[in-house]
């Protein structure tokens, strides 16, 4: 996995000779997982860019249907597998998953929530 290099470098630990130690150790999972959620990695913004609403579209984005929403978070951690490709039961999973707990902490999900006319990054 290509995330397992920048990740280590970023947090310290040896990704790419180790990356086993994300499965083994709780900590360095969450900081993993942290590191994923904060860092955008280019042309794909971060998740938290785009859930704050910090993100702002290029035109590439705009060419390829890449709209700001819980949708665009699912094309960056997914896109190659799940977007562009009309209805998808796991996007539809996901995207209950997201409005159950939207509910539950009474926030509103917003606009986009799927990527099936979204070009993957």
């Amino acid at each position: 996995n290509y995330n397992y290099g920048p990740a280590g470098k970023a947090i310290g630990f040896d990704g790419l000779k180790n990356p086993e130690i994300v499965s083994n150790n709780s900590v360095i999972a969450f900081k993993t997982a942290l590191w994923f959620w904060m860092t955008e990695q280019k042309p794909k913004p971060s998740c938290h860019q785009v859930m704050v609403g910090k993100y702002v579209p290029t035109a590439a984005d705009q060419a390829a249907n890449r709209t700001v929403g819980f949708g665009l978070v699912t094309n960056i951690i997914n896109g190659g597998l799940e977007c562009g490709k009309g209805d998808d039961s796991r996007v539809n999973d996901r995207i209950g998953y997201f409005k159950r707990y939207t509910g539950i902490f009474n926030v509103t999900t917003g606009p986009n929530l799927d990527c099936a006319n979204q070009k993957s990054f």
